[in-house]
């Protein structure tokens, strides 16, 4: 009878509240992963808001009214958006689960780094006026974990998509299809590992070390939830000092001794309730906490953190899907090279280069979106890992608005398929000593088939003699800068024709 007491005042009380955070978490974010994962569209169809209430693109839209209800959802529940929404805190949080299933009662309390916390968010506002998208885009929580997906998980998916599509078409079947596994930049993928091995080393020595230390967002939340409506606290006169909370703290803000929480750290995980066996700790008003008056003022501030250990066993090669590189089975067709571009091109919707340096994170939801396999991330230091288009593997499709449908931040505008066909993001140039007709002799006119806009013409290579081979001219007037024309010329390894961005784009 003793045992089974002692087993009984052993074991945690449930608590209905972390279960509850548990379910929206993990609902969170699998919705937000299946959307750098899909390559069908559908998801974004369904899941496409949850990249909308992201706190960072939401203020770079200027999404007053997501803001607002971020704030009010800070200033009622504490900062639940860090455990519940942010898709970069959910993943370190499954990192620590699977860090106290190795060592339990490993966190201990550390007092707040205020001038580092304060530093990176300076840093950050100074990024955003000043328009330096190095810095927004890793400092930036959600963009982070859009590459990190993007980059290491992306392709494993898309190969497991493609041994199915295998599978599927020995028996007959065409469910599933086969789609290019192709490295879009090597810096980003590389940028994405070390982002996933540093917070997986944080996280498996020291909780949310860099929810409260470096995330920009979690700063400001942090300073908001001091004034929270509801939160964790603790009751003096059912405590007995016994620490449990505080070594189970991921955000290491619970002050035991004192009886104190910082709120400003606390993310409303609710695991020290339920690792209370004295049911000390509760979430609600803190005025309504019995313990002595010299202490109500201080009387909590929870914030646990949670950042994550595992293994951060990742293929960092990932495997470029086999293309075939013949022509008939007979001709070697050479992969093209990206043109020298004097001025680089974003996508429909984006209206300039510097609405899209003011307002992108560098999140990869569009590159990732993109089914055309236009959009991949910049190299360019001042414009790192930010969308651009190019057109080596095919061109930006008059009908498609994927892009602008699935940006959350304001960096490409919502546009429809009718303003697509109007908007000129660059315009084709012509190289004379590439054309085919010219350097092989033979007729072509591939640019001028295929252009949607019927801005190319074929007019005799010489002037007055209609029998001549026929080469390119281009009405940059009505030009839109879609890249078929450079995409599909047979000219190797540079296209004939190519595009060369807009700084501003216009309607033609």
């Amino acid at each position: 009878m003793d045992k089974i007491k002692k087993t009984v005042k052993k074991s945690r009380p449930f608590n209905i509240l972390k279960a509850i955070r548990r379910v929206l978490a993990v609902s969170s974010i699998l919705m937000v992963t299946l959307l750098f994962l899909d390559f069908t569209g559908l998801a974004s169809r369904w899941f496409g808001w949850m990249v909308r209430i992201q706190f960072l693109p939401a203020v770079l839209a200027l999404n007053v009214g997501v803001i607002i209800a971020l704030v009010a959802l800070t200033l009622i529940f504490g900062r639940i958006y860090c455990s519940v929404i942010c898709p970069l805190g959910i993943m370190q949080d499954i990192f620590a689960w699977f860090g106290l299933r190795q060592k339990k009662n490993r966190y201990s309390y550390s007092p707040a780094k205020n001038i580092l916390r304060y530093t990176f968010l300076a840093l950050m506002v100074v990024a955003v006026i000043a328009g330096i998208s190095v810095i927004v885009t890793l400092l930036a929580p959600y963009s982070a974990y859009g590459r990190i997906v993007q980059s290491i998980l992306s392709p494993v998916w898309q190969w497991g998509n493609n041994l199915l599509a295998h599978w599927a078409e020995t028996r007959g079947s065409y469910m599933f299809y086969s789609v290019d596994i192709w490295l879009r930049s090597g810096l980003t993928l590389c940028v994405a590992v070390v982002t996933l091995a540093v917070l997986a080393f944080l996280s498996w020595r020291n909780g949310r070390t860099y929810c409260n230390t470096v995330c920009p967002v979690g700063t400001v939340l942090g300073f908001l939830a001091r004034f929270s409506f509801l939160k964790p606290v603790i009751d003096t006169s059912k405590c007995n000092s016994c620490g449990l909370c505080a070594r189970n703290c991921k955000a290491a803000c619970i002050d035991n001794k004192n009886h104190k929480i910082d709120y400003s750290r606390c993310v409303a995980c609710m695991d020290c309730i339920s690792n209370c066996h004295q049911g000390a700790i509760s979430y609600g008003r803190p005025q309504k906490v019995s313990r002595p008056e010299s202490e109500t003022e201080n009387a909590g501030a929870s914030r646990r953190q949670f950042l994550s250990v595992a293994a951060v066993a990742v293929t960092t090669a990932v495997a470029k899907a086999q293309e075939k590189t013949v022509d008939g089975g007979l001709a070697v067709i050479e992969d093209k090279v990206r043109p020298q571009r004097k001025t680089r091109i974003v996508p429909p919707g984006a209206q300039s280069l510097k609405n899209m340096s003011d307002h992108c994170t560098a999140c990869q939801l569009c590159v990732v979106s993109c089914p055309n396999e236009v959009l991949r991330p910049s190299g360019d230091i001042m414009t790192f890992m930010q969308p651009e288009s190019s057109y080596e593997r095919g061109y930006c499709r008059p009908e498609c608005t994927r892009c602008s449908d699935v940006c959350p931040s304001g960096a490409i505008l919502p546009i429809t398929v009718a303003e697509k066909s109007s908007i000129q993001i660059g315009h084709a140039v012509w190289i004379k000593d590439n054309c085919i007709p010219l350097t092989d002799g033979v007729p072509c006119g591939n640019c001028a088939r295929h252009c949607p806009v019927g801005a190319i013409t074929m007019i005799p290579s010489v002037p007055g003699d209609e029998n001549s081979l026929k080469i390119p001219m281009v009405d940059t007037e009505r030009c839109i800068g879609c890249g078929a024309c450079e995409n599909l010329c047979p000219a190797r390894p540079f296209s004939a024709i190519y595009v060369e961005g807009n700084q501003r784009h216009r309607i033609v």
